[in-house]
């Protein structure tokens, strides 16, 4: 243990500490998930979720020092969201087929997100800025922060809603799909990416690339019109929930 000292003593001094641990965690995490066979309920972002904030809580850092070093693994998002167009263009042909349907599944699908977030917090008493924070939910975390501020919600219990939705579509979608009677992978990779963002289009590519480039797809267009219809809609629904 002595030996170890001089390797903790220089990882805690530095951001790499934060990148070690989101790095360790996120990998203990993805070991658990292909031991329990992929199963959804091994959802590997929530266990890393879990893992990476019991490590803090064990040594003391705050979320600021640790996202100091995390900040390297965020910046891939956005190349990764990016990297997304390789399999839609290979899907352009199915996408313009299902042109018609896939538009009137976003337009049902973002409207009823938000109406359903916002009435059920402003009918349980929960406030405006709860309701600001909760409604843009299902949209991507950067877009859905920028409108939780917008609308003076709270950006950073809008980041924890974002992720919560996310990981319990991936680990529910199935079964509603199953009750429901849906089995074309267009229809359900559109759907996960609509509602759960990049944590169910992760999942959805899991299954099949031909989901998972729907799912992006449901992602992508359903931040577009989030970003759109929110600060016009947000408002009304407090007001009229209110």
């Amino acid at each position: 243990m002595t030996s170890l000292n001089p390797l903790w003593v220089y990882l805690a001094a530095s951001p790499l500490l934060g990148l070690t641990l989101t790095l360790c965690g996120y990998g203990i995490a993805h070991w658990i998930y292909t031991r329990c066979k992929f199963s959804p309920f091994a959802n590997p972002v929530a266990i890393a979720i879990a893992l990476i904030s019991a490590a803090l809580a064990a040594i003391g850092m705050s979320y600021r020092d640790y996202f100091a070093g995390a900040q390297f693994v965020h910046f891939l998002l956005g190349p990764a969201t990016v990297a997304l167009a390789i399999p839609l263009a290979r899907q352009m042909p199915r996408f313009r087929r299902f042109a018609l349907p896939l538009a009137l599944g976003l337009a049902a699908g973002c409207v009823v997100a938000m109406v359903s977030a916002v009435g059920i917090v402003m009918l349980m008493d929960g406030g405006a800025q709860m309701a600001a924070s909760i409604g843009p939910k299902s949209a991507t975390s950067p877009i859905a922060m920028a409108i939780s501020e917008r609308m003076g919600g709270i950006p950073s219990l809008t980041a924890v809603l974002v992720i919560s939705t996310g990981i319990f579509g991936s680990i529910t979608a199935r079964y509603w799909f199953d009750l429901l009677r849906i089995d074309s992978d267009e229809a359900r990779g559109f759907a996960l990416g609509v509602t759960s963002h990049g944590i169910g289009t992760a999942r959805a590519f899991q299954i099949s690339p031909q989901m998972g480039a729907f799912a992006g797809l449901g992602m992508g267009v359903n931040a577009i019109l989030t970003a759109l219809i929110a600060p016009w809609l947000l408002p009304r629904l407090i007001a009229w929930f209110g």
